[in-house]
């Protein structure tokens, strides 16, 4: 039996508790001193990664509630952007798990070199997955919780508290999302140099590897609009690993399925089965589908009476998914536009497309990618994001770090309106964490 370790409680108190509380002692629990006791650690630590993107997405123009009251009181005022009033019955953003998380991973990290009864490179690779696991958490944490990076003036603003240690009691300020960003690079060049995993087996595909190092490479810089970089990082994965699901050949599997040829990383369940039986595809989505794209009938069951049709990509386990190849060659296209390599960028689009299309509808979408300029080609490539990607926990993120649009959502007969640049692009943090630790309202 997998024991239970002595961390597991305490990091879940240490934000919502005063210091005088956090003399609680464990009982029966085991401190972890072999190789295998503190991966067994690590992996609860994995399981408590929250689901959490899927959810952000009610807030963007890709999904809406279905309307019943069970699923209106969950989220319907995610959907609405209504972070100001009672919360009621509202779903909460996790803010309690990102941290436990990253306790574990700061207690191993500084345990390195009291670990028994393993190898240097087995150790190694322990270490360099906490540091991406810390990393990865402060990047879903700081794209909830701060301003986006491209926005002016944003990496000055304050965000959330960076946690770098396992010190329970350290009353813990709100960093600036440059600092923030700064630290998730750090991470990933420390991982970078311990982590020496090609792959792992299917069952333990959560684990990260030294593709999962430069996903979340592109991905950061991505989001920080350092194109270069992104693209070097992506470049790099295809450059080993680039096979994506052929939706012309019977039997593809869906690329965000864990066993799936492009799966880099399965980590977390962007839609969870709560979220997928609450959410129906948005008309404006379902509209980017052309005729002859295969995947409006891949990602989406078939109209209902109503005409609404729900995700076939989530809601069971074997869509956990985190990193996958059709993401990295958006990212690779996307970046290399912005760095006016055209040709390139059209080649990588054009490349995932392929896979996606009927010959025919190819063939058009091919001629018509070729005689796009910069401006038109940026823009398909956020298109094909938006359709490649849909309800997979992108699409909130996604239109923060670009223009950050005005949305209008029209929901039982009432208008609600997301200013260009709301402020709402950025979700509050939650109540019950600043009352416990009131250094986070400022």
């Amino acid at each position: 039996m997998i024991k239970k370790y002595i961390t597991l409680f305490i990091c879940t108190l240490f934000l919502f508790s005063s210091c005088d509380m956090l003399d609680i002692k464990p009982t029966g629990k085991v401190i972890p001193t072999t190789l295998a006791e503190y991966r067994s650690l690590l992996s609860s630590a994995y399981n408590t990664v929250p689901d959490v993107t899927g959810m952000a997405c009610f807030r963007s123009d890709e999904m809406f509630v279905k309307n019943d009251s069970w699923e209106q009181n969950r989220y319907g005022k995610i959907e609405r952007w209504d972070d100001f009033s009672a919360r009621g019955e509202t779903t909460p953003f996790e803010w309690k798990n990102f941290y436990t998380v990253m306790f574990t991973a700061n207690y191993t990290i500084e345990k390195r070199n009291d670990i028994k009864e393993g190898n240097s490179e087995d150790i190694n690779q322990l270490i360099g997955e906490c540091y991406l696991l810390r990393a990865y958490m402060h990047f879903f944490l700081v794209n909830l919780y701060g301003e986006p990076y491209t926005r002016p003036g944003a990496p000055d603003t304050k965000a959330i508290p960076l946690k770098l240690n396992s010190d329970i009691n350290e009353m813990l300020k709100r960093n600036t999302v440059g600092e923030v960003y700064a630290s998730i690079l750090s991470d990933i060049d420390e991982a970078e140099k311990l982590i020496s995993k090609e792959s792992w087996e299917a069952k333990f595909s959560y684990r990260f590897t030294k593709n999962s190092v430069l996903a979340l490479r592109a991905r950061t810089n991505l989001y920080m609009g350092n194109w270069s970089e992104a693209n070097k990082a992506a470049e790099a994965i295809l450059a080993k690993k680039n096979t994506l699901e052929d939706f012309n050949v019977a039997g593809f599997k869906l690329p965000n399925n864990y066993l799936s040829v492009e799966s880099l990383t399965a980590l977390e369940l962007p839609m969870t089965s709560n979220y997928n039986q609450a959410a129906y595809a948005s008309a404006s989505l379902l509209s980017k589908y052309q005729e002859g794209d295969l995947r409006r009938d891949a990602y989406f069951k078939a109209p209902d009476k109503n005409g609404n049709r729900v995700s076939l990509k989530g809601g069971r386990d074997e869509f956990r998914c985190s990193f996958r190849v059709g993401e990295i060659y958006l990212i690779a296209a996307e970046s290399a536009a912005h760095l006016d390599k055209l040709p390139e960028a059209k080649a990588r689009l054009s490349a995932l497309m392929q896979k996606r299309y009927t010959a025919q509808r190819f063939a058009a979408q091919s001629t018509a990618l070729n005689a796009m300029n910069k401006e038109t080609l940026l823009q398909e490539v956020l298109t094909e994001r938006e359709r490649e990607l849909a309800f997979e926990g992108h699409r909130w993120f996604d239109l923060r770090r670009t223009t950050r649009p005005r949305l209008e959502k029209v929901l039982d007969g009432k208008t609600y309106v997301l200013e260009q640049d709301d402020k709402r692009y950025t979700i509050q943090i939650p109540q019950e964490a600043i009352e416990a630790n009131p250094g986070l309202n400022s």
